[in-house]
């Protein structure tokens, strides 16, 4: 069993830069973050959800195999050992850099994120937020069926000849662009966020 680093300053544990790639998305899908070590996984959780445009409608979790952290519930399968993600810590998953982890979001549509441990930089006690570095590519729109939904979805909306092009372009609502990435928009909606 794991134990967690439990409430240390962030003077303590270094900053952590991570990269956080959308599994199956070509072109990528991606983002790149730098959050304190000592953010506990349930609000990193919550970064994840900013910075890839995710409107935390879904159930989620952290899968560093062999085991899974998560908010625990009664429907929890005993064959898996899972942890109570809000005990826990970023530092007690990436233990190094170039270490990496998944992050599920959404197990009916599938949403896998690969997370990668880029750099650990020295501690910054004056840096009290997660901040985005860069990223690209829109996050596809939540319910959408998944990755192999999402390009259906593109596919058909590149297409006014589609029997369903109308019905997908009002589902969409706005003009949808694939390609946006807005860096100030998610950097403004992380300086809301407590970490």
């Amino acid at each position: 069993m794991i134990a967690p680093i439990k409430n240390q300053p962030a003077e303590i544990l270094p900053l952590y830069k991570l990269k956080i790639t959308l599994r199956g998305s070509k072109p990528a899908i991606w983002r790149r973050v730098q959050v304190p070590g000592n953010i506990n996984l349930n609000r990193l959780h919550d970064v994840f959800q900013v910075v890839m445009g995710w409107t935390d409608s879904h159930l989620h979790q952290f899968v560093d195999a062999p085991i899974v952290y998560s908010v625990p519930s009664g429907d929890d399968c005993s064959r898996v050992e899972r942890l109570d993600e809000r005990r826990f810590c970023l530092a007690d998953l990436a233990r190094h850099e170039k270490a990496s982890f998944v992050y599920e979001y959404d197990f009916g549509d599938g949403w896998t994120h690969e997370i990668v441990v880029e750099k650990i930089l020295p501690a910054d006690p004056k840096m009290k937020d997660a901040v985005c570095l860069n990223g690209k590519n829109a996050c596809p729109p939540e319910d959408c069926g998944g990755i192999w939904g999402y390009y259906k979805l593109l596919e058909t909306v590149k297409n006014p000849q589609h029997e369903d092009y109308q019905e997908m372009l009002e589902w969409l609502g706005d003009q949808f662009d694939p390609s946006h990435f807005d860096l100030p928009k998610i950097n403004a909606a992380l300086r809301g966020l407590e970490i």
